[in-house]
């Protein structure tokens, strides 16, 4: 069963805000109640949080479709909706959040780190809301907007001062078991870590976290073995420490062999160049151990490297390698800029800046772009005129008319906000208001008839007060009687809306 999951692929969806509602008062001895449409919720966001209980991505693992509720929607009576209920999903110390390219979003470090990773959609507001001086019963309401759907990639990387690395049994898990209370899989065939183990090791006043990763062998830095999928894991580490088998049964393998592999595949990760680094040369306890780790010490020493011999089960040389392990990780927390507190930037608009920009594509199409039309855009019902037309007057306003015309877009030519595209016809006038749900500028621009007129020429087509009535005989010959004022009854092949 998997018990570690450094890597997971989430399917977000936050809420969407719930529509707002149209609703007149209709009270006894009220008859001028007004609108009292209320708003609609917004939907419900997910945020994520670094909790220091959680260790892995597991759960994330079985669960990868996470959805927030979704906004209520307004009512009469001033009743707004509920806001959708948020999520909160707790994630270990040190996840990056990427999208599905690659494109890293946040890098959630430190205890109580949150990133709100999808927005749930704002409410659509109720008529009520939007009444002024002359639509005062608007006849419609804003639609609830719909909330962030996108895929990110969590990756976790372990937050550790240092990182112990070299070939499979080499010693690494025994000498975390040793240093700290960590209680890694230690066994005397290959790659018996499987997962990264983290311990806490105390020398002296200094207290630093120590990470052993799996082994390394070449080619990991492409794939092979498991270390490609865990040298994240040693990136945000201060210190790499060589973990150097000195007893190696192999005998085409020796400690600077090993050395120049290992480093060979950190410089082909890459990133790891600026990181002190430490030797050190395990299993002294056997004869041959301790006679090759003598031999090959001036040639680590000779290339720069800080050596210590060791033994993880008779536990010789360790207090002097802890303390001085100690020591390099102080004096590189030292050398670090002190972290200081996150401080608010606010942006403001600038001047000249419309919040939108117009740009001609090849189709001849004029794309507007820009977060607030886009939301107006999904937030309009363009199943009623008077939001239509409620729209054009924002984007007049707004200044999205005007530029058009500078551009030299003409009555008729396609405009695209976002999903919509439409003919743009230039806004006409001020608002006058009529039957709720209805625009008057619109009118010209639809030929379909309304419902009493088409129940007028109904009326009209079934009587006739003519000077003629039209009579059949029993053969099928039709004559006509002048000046007669009879109605006359049509058949239904001619009783049509047409």
């Amino acid at each position: 069963m998997t018990t570690f999951v450094d890597r997971v692929v989430l399917h977000l969806q936050a809420g969407d805000g719930g529509h707002g509602c149209v609703s007149v008062l209709r009270e006894k001895f009220k008859p001028l109640g007004g609108p009292d449409g209320g708003d609609g919720g917004h939907g419900g966001s997910i945020t994520l949080v670094v909790d220091p209980q959680q260790h892995t991505l597991l759960d994330f693992h079985f669960h990868p479709h996470i959805k927030a509720s979704n906004g209520g929607g307004g009512a009469g009576a001033n009743r707004d909706g509920a806001n959708g209920k948020g999520l909160v999903l707790k994630v270990p110390d040190g996840t990056v959040v990427q999208t599905a390219d690659g494109e890293v979003l946040a890098d959630l470090v430190g205890i109580g780190t949150e990133y709100e990773v999808a927005r749930g959609g704002r409410g659509g507001r109720g008529n009520r809301a939007l009444a002024n001086t002359r639509r005062k019963v608007p006849g419609f309401a804003e639609l609830g907007e719909p909330g962030d759907r996108l895929d990110v990639v969590l990756e976790l990387k372990s937050v550790a001062d240092v990182g112990l690395v070299g070939f499979p049994s080499a010693g690494k898990s025994s000498l975390i078991s040793v240093l700290s209370a960590a209680k890694p899989k230690i066994a005397d065939y290959p790659f018996t870590t499987l997962v990264p183990n983290l311990g806490v090791v105390q020398a002296g006043e200094e207290t630093f976290v120590i990470a052993d990763v799996p082994g390394l062998i070449p080619g990991a830095a492409t794939g092979k073995g498991l270390g490609m999928q865990f040298l994240r894991h040693i990136e945000r580490t201060s210190v790499l420490v060589h973990v150097l088998d000195a007893a190696t049964p192999e005998i085409e393998r020796d400690p600077l062999a090993d050395l120049d592999a290992i480093e060979a595949e950190l410089s082909a990760y890459g990133g790891l160049e600026d990181r002190p680094r430490m030797v050190v040369l395990n299993k002294i306890d056997i004869p041959d151990g301790r006679d090759l780790a003598e031999m090959v010490r001036p040639d680590l020493e000779a290339r720069g490297y800080r050596v210590f011999e060791v033994s993880a089960v008779t536990r010789e040389g360790l207090k002097e390698f802890n303390y001085a392990l100690a020591a390099l990780v102080a004096e590189n927390r030292a050398a670090k800029p002190v972290v200081e507190a996150t401080r608010i930037v606010l942006r403001p608009r600038a001047v000249d800046d419309t919040g939108f920009t117009i740009e001609q594509d090849a189709d001849g199409v004029f794309v507007v772009r820009g977060s607030q039309v886009e939301r107006w855009i999904k937030q309009t019902n363009f199943d009623n005129d008077e939001a239509i037309g409620y729209l054009a007057d924002r984007l007049e306003r707004l200044g999205v008319e005007d530029k058009l015309g500078k551009l030299g877009a003409r009555a008729g030519d396609p405009v695209r906000i976002g999903t919509r595209e439409f003919d743009w016809q230039p806004n006409a006038g001020e608002f006058v208001s009529g039957p709720r749900g209805t625009d008057s500028r619109l009118e010209e621009l639809d030929t379909r008839p309304s419902a009493a007129q088409r129940l007028a020429a109904r009326k009209s087509r079934r009587v006739r007060f003519e000077d003629e009535v039209v009579q059949m005989a029993a053969d099928g010959t039709i004559s006509s009687v002048a000046n007669s004022q009879v109605p006359v009854l049509v058949t239904d092949e001619d009783d049509t809306d047409e």
